[in-house]
């Protein structure tokens, strides 16, 4: 085998081997073999090993990592995560169970939303798992829910801060927001929790996500210790668990850098100190999704046709925005932009002249890849779409035109 070399300057993880992409060691158009049919989702196990050593080794040892389903469900991946990680977040009944079913202690699970149902509560608190309370009414029905199984629940109360993660792609704290209680109403809350005897454990704060400038994370994450510390003293008992959320982001775009951890480790370093200093015993936890597994995962489609039409080429391949609705551009994109790709058995080919990759749905919104320069690829190659780790097939209209759904592996 050759010397594994990156596949070119904005995809530092994958390795190849002559013209094939290894994806967790195996050529690429073998793994298809073996998962037995395209379009398919493949996450590369030691790509997800290295990314949490990688942050275990920059962060301070007594920060906790916690791992955010919603950003890839995958029952495998799961599993796999819950056993890198100090804890896991969910944010439905549904990611509630995969988490259960991972084997992860309840203790270290934790379930955030606005809109939990009365259903959802119980099984929360069937499970004894911590619930992040983010209105009046969810810490009534969660009381009431403790009340008929016998139990009492666990609450941190989830903060809507007066700010924000600047620099984001999507702001979940500051201003009116459906998410958590407003900083000003948390004292009020916090006395309904001690009147009806919930088991108070801490503060969550997530301010935003999808940022890749360190300045803003420090600052964001330096509020949040501040804010949660303010309201500590209104507790009805010493917070346990200070959880102020994630943001970090990886690149998708050419221009963008990698996030810099130097500057938020030394932040978190402070900050950690002060919580140690406030209040002994209580631990600072993160909770990232995208970044532990955003860039360990590939998108793998075939080209169906190699069509010319007025001059422009497009590869017309067998998945589209049905199972990844991001990387076609319509997940929150104002202006489109390609995720990188390539073709996975054709890795030491030149480029050729600009085509545009499309799939096979009946609509000019299904683009993988628009005017990008690839080699010349031809029916039976493979278009990869790196980046796609997160975010991917539970975030795509899977069933618009009836088309099959692709296939996940971890390898």
């Amino acid at each position: 085998m050759n010397v594994a070399k990156p596949v070119h300057a904005d995809q530092i993880h994958f390795a190849v081997d002559g013209a094939e992409l290894l994806v967790g060691g195996v050529p690429l158009t073998r793994l298809a073999e073996r998962v037995g049919s395209t379009p398919f989702y493949a996450y590369d196990r030691v790509l997800l090993d290295a990314r949490v050593t990688a942050l275990r080794t920059a962060l301070p040892a007594a920060l906790r990592l916690h791992y955010s389903v919603k950003a890839n469900p995958m029952p495998a991946l799961v599993r796999h995560m819950a056993g890198l990680v100090d804890g896991i977040d969910v944010a439905s009944g549904g990611e509630l169970r995969i988490a259960l079913d991972a084997g992860r202690d309840p203790l270290d699970i934790s379930f955030a939303g606005p809109g939990k149902t009365g259903t959802e509560l119980m099984q929360a608190v069937a499970a004894g798992i911590n619930i992040h309370v983010e209105s009046a009414r969810e810490i009534d029905a969660v009381a009431h829910c403790g009340d008929s199984l016998g139990v009492r629940p666990r609450v941190l109360v989830r903060i809507n801060p007066p700010f924000e993660l600047k620099a984001s792609g999507m702001r979940m704290g500051g201003g009116a927001k459906p998410f958590g209680i407003d900083s000003e109403q948390v004292p009020g809350h916090l006395a309904q929790i001690a009147a009806l005897g919930l088991d108070f454990q801490g503060f969550h704060i997530f301010s935003g996500s999808q940022s890749l400038k360190a300045e803003a994370i420090v600052e964001c994450q330096a509020r949040s210790i501040a804010l949660a510390l303010e309201l500590a003293g209104q507790a009805p008992c010493a917070p346990r668990l200070l959880n102020i959320g994630g943001g970090f982001g990886i690149p998708y775009f050419p221009g963008e850098a990698r996030l810099d951890l130097a500057p938020i480790a030394a932040g978190l370093e402070q900050g950690l100190a002060t919580v140690a200093q406030a209040l002994p015993g209580a631990h600072v936890a993160i909770e990232l999704g995208r970044y532990l597994v955003g860039e360990a995962g590939v998108y793998v489609a075939r080209v169906l046709d190699r069509k010319v039409s007025r001059g422009q080429t497009f590869l017309v391949v067998d998945g589209g925005m049905h199972h990844h609705l991001a990387a076609s551009g319509n997940l929150g994109q104002v202006i489109r932009k390609n995720y990188p790709l390539a073709i996975g058995n054709r890795m030491d080919a030149p480029d050729g002249p600009p085509c545009s990759v499309t799939g096979p749905l009946c609509t000019p919104l299904d683009i993988l890849g628009e005017n990008v320069a690839l080699p010349e690829a031809q029916p039976g190659d493979l278009v990869v779409v790196f980046q796609s780790g997160a975010y991917g097939l539970s975030a795509s209209p899977i069933g618009f035109l009836g088309h099959p759904a692709p296939r996940e592996v971890l390898v």
